[in-house]
């Protein structure tokens, strides 16, 4: 009996402790946050200035709150919101396409390495500001400019994602894999796709949320409707408040987004939790 006891104990004492640490973590983020507003509250309510920095003008806790609530009662929220998630899923999805098939072939075939990625590299480093003139030229609708501008912003790190996972793929894996039979087409989307998933979900994460913040710098030049439009137009009317609420609006929408990829990602990809 002393030999069975301890080893039907371990797993209660294991699920135990499963249970607590999500609820640790849970309260040392709201702990966090929590912090972080009464430092803003603080610094808000003793107008602390720093010099290079002052917290005079800006709006209190208090005063975001009741604008957030207004904007929740406002009938320009849903416009707001379908505005700005149809010019990033569709910034999105395309870069995602493109990035991912570039990324593949890039990494994998030297010839497409040569001819592909040096003007890639070249227009890499350009700011997605940058392309807004040239964007606003080259599309006859201000929608197909933003989307382009989203585009832009999302392909680069879900491009450099994907061929980082590609050449690094384990070679013996790929080796056992041909010492198998497995060539050509089959080789490609069985073993080097798969190997570099971990890091192409990677980069659609990265991706998501460059994309937002490329969404928010289009918006506030070309929109009439979006989250981005609506921070920049509460700039203009000096609506504070508003500023704060379109700023954490846009924080949610990226987090909540680059967190569905990630979690999509670790469906996709059941081999990687059991390695863990």
């Amino acid at each position: 009996m002393s030999a069975v006891l301890p080893a039907t104990a371990a797993p209660r004492r294991e699920t135990r402790l499963a249970r607590r640490w999500p609820l640790a973590r849970l309260s040392l983020q709201l702990l966090s946050l929590m912090g972080c507003l009464l430092l803003w509250q603080l610094a808000c309510a003793y107008r602390i200035n720093l010099g290079f920095v002052t917290f005079s003008n800006t709006p209190r806790p208090a005063e975001v709150l009741d604008a957030a609530l207004q904007l929740a009662q406002s009938p320009k929220l849903w416009p707001h919101l379908y505005s700005s998630l149809t010019r990033v899923g569709a910034g999105f999805g395309l870069a995602a396409v493109l990035g991912v098939t570039l990324g593949l072939l890039i990494g994998r075939i030297p010839l497409a390495n040569k001819l592909l990625l040096p003007p890639l590299e070249v227009l890499r480093p350009i700011p997605a500001v940058a392309w807004i003139p040239l964007s606003i030229l080259m599309f006859p609708s201000s929608e197909g400019s933003m989307i382009y501008i989203t585009f832009v912003g999302a392909l680069f790190p879900i491009l450099l994602n994907t061929i980082h996972g590609v050449q690094h793929v384990d070679v013996r894996l790929v080796a056992s894999a041909r010492g198998l039979g497995t060539r050509g087409w089959r080789l490609f989307t069985e073993v080097i796709a798969p190997g570099a998933a971990p890091s192409i979900v990677t980069g659609l994460s990265i991706g998501m949320g460059t994309c937002w913040f490329c969404l928010v710098t289009a918006e506030m030049i070309a929109g009439q409707y979006g989250i981005g439009y609506y921070t920049w137009e509460s700039y203009t009317v000096q609506a504070y408040p508003n500023i704060v609420v379109g700023m954490l609006v846009i924080g949610a929408l990226g987090m909540g987004s680059s967190a569905l990829i990630t979690w999509a990602g670790a469906r996709l990809m059941p081999w990687q939790g059991a390695k863990r």
